[in-house]
């Protein structure tokens, strides 16, 4: 087993140390950190008393997993199946996983063409419920699809729901996006996604911390959410109960002091009851792509201010539109009435109601004026009149 000491030795014991070690194993990454990839190998070889941190009955178990792994024939496999391994130092090694501090991978399994360091460093995650509803994969495939068209690359799981919904909307808009698996990224999974996934990896990225065709456990994908957060710069979660997995990546992008989002659903839903959680804590309500380009964008890429549309009255004077709102809903008022109630003189109430007789709001009737029908209706709407 011993693989440090020859060419290439630091790579092999890297691949050797991801059939051992459990992503996200704080335990072996300090033993990583302060005793180096090589003396670990050559302890779990030894066999001899437990690193910090395990019990004998947990260290038997790693040696035991260390002498059944076969380094070499894994990157083997992994060429045969378009896969390469990224390590910490490699030059496409994205730095920002560096802040998982001892939780940070061994190394990445990756399928695909681009640089990934480089399109982690312009990433949203978007994530949500496997059931989601219909609003909820909309919403999930419109967000992924605007932030594609402008440049972003869209991170998920490539689950069912959301995580599925995010990723077409994505390669829909022509656009960039990375799967993060929880299993050998050779072996594509739900297995009804394979389709998906493989088009990913033509596309964009498929990524993993899992060697060749490793499994996936609950486990796993609990700690795959954690790459998620940190490989990104901000997380959507799009819907979540309660006890979502996705809420696991939003508050480990809290932790490492990541933007976390969320989209409000309908007050009556469970699926959205735990983005209104994050809502009511530290996470900014997004509801279209404009907003999460606020805040994971550079200075200046601003959402746009949020009004209702110009009503044709919003384009009166202020002084015509005190004048018209004096006017009662229904019936005939006197020019005496009308001015009393918008506070100003007859003189100057009488000249606005021939101005808004002329534009269609106010008609005469003898020594009286009241509402036109159509302004009646268009008030009642929202509108104006014509």
């Amino acid at each position: 087993m011993s693989v440090t000491g020859e060419p290439g030795g630091e790579l092999l014991g890297r691949v050797l140390l991801t059939r051992v070690i459990e992503p996200g194993d704080e335990a072996g990454g300090r033993w990583v950190r302060e005793l180096g990839i090589g003396e670990v190998v050559r302890r779990l070889a030894k066999g001899g008393p437990p690193l910090p941190g395990v019990s004998g009955t947990r260290w038997a178990g790693l040696v035991a997993r260390a002498q059944a792994a076969r380094p070499r024939r894994d990157l083997e496999a992994a060429r045969d199946a378009g896969v390469r391994f990224v390590s910490p130092g490699d030059a496409e090694w994205p730095g920002q996983l560096d802040d998982l501090g001892d939780a940070r991978p061994l190394g990445l399994w990756v399928r695909g063409r681009p640089s990934l360091r480089m399109w982690a460093l312009r990433s949203v995650a978007v994530v949500g419920a496997r059931a989601c509803t219909e609003y909820g994969a909309h919403m999930a495939a419109t967000l992924a699809a605007g932030l594609a068209e402008q440049g972003w690359v869209v991170v998920s799981g490539g689950a069912y729901g959301v995580d599925g919904a995010a990723h077409r909307g994505a390669l829909g808009a022509g656009g960039a996006t990375v799967a993060v698996l929880a299993c050998g990224v050779d072996r594509p999974y739900p297995r009804g996604h394979t389709r998906l996934i493989n088009r990913i990896a033509e596309q964009g990225l498929v990524i993993g911390e899992l060697p060749p065709g490793d499994h996936p456990t609950p486990s796993r994908f609990i700690l795959r959410n954690r790459l998620i957060a940190a490989l990104t710069r901000g997380t959507v979660v799009v819907e979540a109960a309660h006890r979502s997995g996705s809420l696991v990546t939003a508050r480990a992008a809290q932790r490492l002091g990541r933007h976390t989002m969320g989209v409000p659903g309908p007050a009556t839903s469970g699926l959205s009851a735990g983005v209104h959680d994050l809502l009511r804590g530290e996470a900014v309500l997004v509801t279209d792509v404009a907003d999460v380009v606020e805040l994971v964008g550079e200075i200046g890429e601003l959402a746009p201010d949020r009004r209702g549309p110009v009503l044709p009255r919003d384009l009166l004077e202020p002084a015509t539109r005190q004048v018209l709102a004096a006017l009662p809903g229904r019936g005939v008022a006197r020019p005496d009435e009308i001015a009393r109630s918008a506070q100003t003189a007859q003189d100057d109430a009488i000249a606005r109601l021939y101005e808004l007789r002329a534009l269609g709001y106010v008609e005469r009737h003898g020594d009286g004026w009241k509402l036109t029908r159509q302004a009646v209706m268009s008030v009642r709407d929202g509108r104006g009149p014509g």
